[in-house]
Formats: structure tokens, sequence, C-alpha cells
């Protein structure tokens, strides 16, 4: 068993996902900041403020793209949050946002996020632009293609780019989303449509804006990704167990048998035992499995993640016995892989 192999082993894209899958989201331990998406979101809030709009919306992560009614909070699908999860999404689903799909529904929802925080549907000459901000807001409805009434922005299935016209909210979003696009020439584009007025009463209105501050503070998130406590797999309404025999190096249910779930007001973090006494796990596992010391390593590093991710603990008083547990599990795993090509057994 090479080293090279032992690490395709742990790191494979089945044992990934099934890890995944059997995850609850909640615990994945995802955030805006430093993910892949704080990027783009930084991208959003310097068009703002190019625009002169000194308020930054609050992004949070959730199960897809919305802004509460009435809430200026940015709600931003949580597996743009880490790749592996982007490439989950697009396994499972068949499609995934690029950078510029990104860009394109943060402007939208930064439409709605700004047209709550100043409350701009009240304002004289909203309800006369874009219509009722309390009608009441269709799922479905029968859009007209041809018309020029509305800009065209996002794509939505199975509406394509009429997305305006399901509510007056929604066309303020897209009408706001396409002026607030950088180099996106809406005069040009516009000029025949009856949708400029549209534009140019948005112009208008975020420049009388410029200097003033929110009236309303950042109100509710709808299911931020901290209360999405179920697994990843029921998200998907998939049944994660038939992809067990493809992930070859999972380790969980071997890690659950030596730190099982325990009380205590005192409890001790498993993932600490290994990086504690990393060098001497190391030196014992290779010499018991024959294993070179970077395979050994290797697996203690799988073994040391996964008990993290996991949140697994043992009580104070328990770590020499704790230590001749890892060893044998480590040992064990590569006498496994050794016969049946698989950490799993």
């Amino acid at each position: 068993m090479t080293d090279k192999t032992v690490l395709k082993l742990v790191q494979g894209w089945e044992t990934v996902r099934y890890e995944l899958l059997n995850t609850r989201i909640s615990d994945l331990g995802l955030k805006v900041e430093g993910s892949p998406v704080d990027g783009p979101v930084q991208r959003l809030y310097r068009e703002l403020e190019a625009k002169k709009i000194g308020y930054r919306p609050y992004v949070y992560l959730t199960d897809g793209w919305g802004c509460p009614d009435r809430s200026p909070v940015i709600g931003v699908p949580f597996y743009l949050a880490d790749p592996r999860l982007a490439r989950l999404e697009e396994e499972q689903t068949g499609e995934i946002e690029d950078e510029q799909g990104i860009m394109m529904f943060l402007r939208h929802e930064a439409g709605h996020a700004v047209n709550y925080a100043f409350r701009l549907w009240k304002h004289p000459g909203w309800m006369e632009t874009f219509g009722a901000f309390n009608r009441p807001y269709r799922d479905i409805f029968r859009p007209d293609r041809a018309s020029r009434e509305f800009v065209r922005h996002i794509e939505a299935y199975p509406y394509g780019r009429t997305y305006a016209q399901k509510h007056p909210d929604e066309d303020f979003a897209e009408t706001f989303a396409v002026w607030l696009t950088p180099r996106g020439e809406w005069r040009r584009r516009y000029r025949y449509w009856p949708a400029l007025r549209k534009l140019e009463y948005v112009d208008g209105l975020m420049r009388s804006m410029r200097g003033k501050s929110p009236s309303a503070g950042r109100g509710r998130m709808f299911m931020p990704v901290e209360r999405m406590t179920y697994p990843l797999a029921d998200h998907y309404g998939k049944k994660a167990e038939r992809l067990r025999r493809a992930a070859r190096g999972y380790v969980d249910d071997r890690l659950r048998e030596v730190f099982p779930a325990v009380r205590g007001d005192v409890l001790r973090p498993a993932c600490g035992l290994f990086r504690q006494y990393r060098d001497k796990l190391v030196g014992r596992v290779a010499r018991w499995s024959n294993l070179s010391e970077a395979s050994a390593e290797t697996i203690l590093r799988k073994l040391e993640s996964r008990s993290r991710t996991l949140g697994l603990v043992f009580r104070p008083g328990r770590a020499e016995e704790k230590l001749l547990d890892i060893v044998s599990l480590a040992t064990a795993l590569a006498m496994d892989y050794a016969y049946t090509g698989r950490l799993t057994g």
C-alpha cells in the first residue's frame, strides 16, 4: 500500500460524498466569511458603494436564494460556501450557479433588501411605477414573453427571464439589479422599451437616498444554516446508504465505537488526542501495521478530521485507554485495506 494510494483512499470523492450526506448541515461549519461565496458578496458591496449606496445588506447561508418578506437580509444557498457541497449539488440537481449567475442573484436579492431596509415601497411613485406592493404573491404565473414593460435579468425556470412579471416586489428587485449591474448600459439597452421609465425611476430614487440610513433593522432570517439540523441526505431526499459500498475510506462507524456517546459536565474532544499525541501515534501505528510513517499519518489525520466533524468526546482520565484504542483502530484499518482494498472492512 503506497503513500499515494492511502491518500487517495481517504480523500476519494466517493468517501467524501458519503460523509457529507450523513452529516447534519448545521455541523458542517459553514459561513460566508472566507468561503467561495465571500468574494461575490464583497463585489456586491463594492457595486453598491460605487452607486453611492452606503448600505450593506447582511448575507447569511440558508437552503436557497431568498430575502424574507420585508426583512432586509439576503439568503444564499449553503452549498455555495464549500466546493465539495457545490459539486454534490451539481450531481444531485444537474446544475450549479457560476460566478455570473451568483452575481445576478445577489443583485436581485439586494434589490429586495434595499427596498425593505428603506421601506421604498412606501415612497410616492413606487406604486405608480411598479404596482401595489401588497398585491397577493403568486407562486405560479403566466408571463407575457414578448412584453417590454419589464426588464429581463435572472433566469428562473420555467419562466425564462420574465421573473419581473411575477409581482411588483420582484419587478422592483429585477429593475434594481439591472440598474446596479456595472457596465450594464441600461439606458442604451432599454432605450426603446417602456421598462426604461422604471429604470429611470430607480435611478432617481436611489440618488435621493444617498447619505440616508435604513429605517429598518436586520430583521428575521429564514432557516439559517445553523438551524438546519438534519442530514444533508434529507435535504436532497436521498437514501445515502446506497452509496456506502463506494465509500471505501469511510471511518465514522469505527470512530463511534472508540468514542461512543457519553454525558458529563467536563468532556474532552477526541480530536485533541490525535493532535496532542500525533508523533507518538504515527510511530506506533507504523510499527504495528508495517505502513510507512507518511501513510500512518494520513490515516490518523483522517481519523482526527472526522472526530472533529462528528464532535466526538471522551471522559477525562481515559486518555491512555483511548490512545491504545486509536492505535488499534488505525492498525485494523490498515489491515482491512491490505485484505479488502477499503478501510471500512
